[in-house]
């Protein structure tokens, strides 16, 4: 992949949010953060990036509502030829917010419910009314005809209500459902009692994988490269029982974490994810030459090399298609070429018995 552009790339156009969600990754505040990409530095990315091959572009936060010039951001990007998604929290989604990112060409947003119901959503965000207020955006894109698809942390806080989760993305008429899995980052490096258990990760991969392809809408696992092993092992085998199943349709994809994917930062910062904090790259000081960076970062290149990944998953039959989180390594060992912690799986390589 090293000779090929990125297919997916995250730009963190603001750190800024009103929110103050348990898990978040850049802990962030509401209040301006000194050196973020300007307009005019915005513009020369968006350029870089179509240069280098028209990447999927999620433009996320922070709130990047709350930057007023988002807009023009995603006019440029679609003018470009780049399939621009935003991820707002919901809030701001308004009839007038929502006619503008229409507008600008935005294809899809995202927003997330971390669960079913005021009580468990608000208190995973942080914020009375968090919910209430995101319903009402969804319902204003909706009415608007924005498509739109529903994330969801999955934590122990609300791993045994995602058939209710998932119920209320299709009652709400989402696209997709985007079960994303804990990572202890940022503020989440305080929230390690809320990860599930290996055991209990992989039975909530296997609900995912297992049940029924003809659900009403397409089911994603991120930060959960392992689902492909999970999905591959089910075979249309039913799963083990889970609390209000519902059939989804799964789809999976290993860590593309500096192989594929690309997390920008507010101030122009590369890193393999959002959540593996390790700069690949200064977007000011490289002149804004994203697809040198991309393919020259010693990070990037280390990360490709999934022949050279350490303990059970550098011996793992998956490694290919799996490669295990490489964010969830690095959190656990600092490693970021080691193995991935909240995998039950035992290699055939590694002498155990596959489970």
């Amino acid at each position: 992949m090293s000779d090929e552009g990125p297919k997916v790339v995250a730009w963190e156009t603001t750190r800024r949010c009103a929110l103050r969600c348990r898990h978040c990754r850049g802990a962030a505040r509401d209040t301006p953060y000194d050196g973020e990409l300007t307009t005019a530095e915005g513009l020369r990315l968006i350029e870089a990036l179509a240069r280098a091959g028209n990447p999927l572009l999620i433009l996320t936060g922070g709130e990047p509502l709350s930057r007023p010039d988002i807009y023009d951001l995603v006019r440029h990007a679609t003018d470009r030829g780049l399939r621009a998604v935003l991820a707002p929290c919901g809030p701001l989604l308004t009839p007038e917010t929502v006619r503008r990112l229409i507008a600008s060409g935005v294809r899809r947003i995202s927003v997330s419910l971390d669960g079913p119901d005021a009580e468990t959503h608000d208190a995973f965000r942080g914020v009375p009314g968090a919910f209430e207020a995101a319903l009402r955006g969804l319902r204003h894109a909706r009415e608007a005809g924005l498509e739109f698809q529903i994330n969801t942390t999955v934590s122990r806080h609300n791993v045994n209500v995602l058939p209710a989760l998932l119920d209320l993305a299709v009652g709400l008429g989402a696209a997709a459902f985007d079960a994303f899995f804990l990572v202890p980052t940022g503020r989440g490096a305080d929230l390690r009692e809320l990860e599930i258990s290996p055991s209990d990760y992989e039975r909530t991969l296997r609900w995912l994988a297992g049940v029924a392809a003809a659900g009403p809408l397409p089911v994603k696992a991120t930060c959960a490269p392992h689902y492909a092993r999970v999905a591959a092992l089910a075979g249309g085998t039913p799963p083990p029982p889970f609390p209000g199943e519902r059939t989804v349709r799964p789809a999976s994809a290993g860590c593309l974490a500096g192989r594929g994917f690309v997390f920008i930062s507010h101030r122009g910062l590369l890193q393999p994810c959002g959540f593996l904090d390790v700069a690949c790259g200064d977007l000011r000081r490289s002149n804004f030459d994203f697809g040198a960076l991309y393919a020259e970062s010693p990070v990037f290149q280390a990360l490709r090399d999934v022949d050279a990944y350490r303990g059970k998953c550098g011996v793992c039959e998956y490694l290919r298609s799996c490669g295990g989180c490489r964010a969830r390594a690095f959190a656990a060992s600092g490693d970021y070429l080691g193995e991935e912690p909240a995998c039950d799986y035992a290699p055939r390589g590694s002498g155990g018995a596959a489970r």
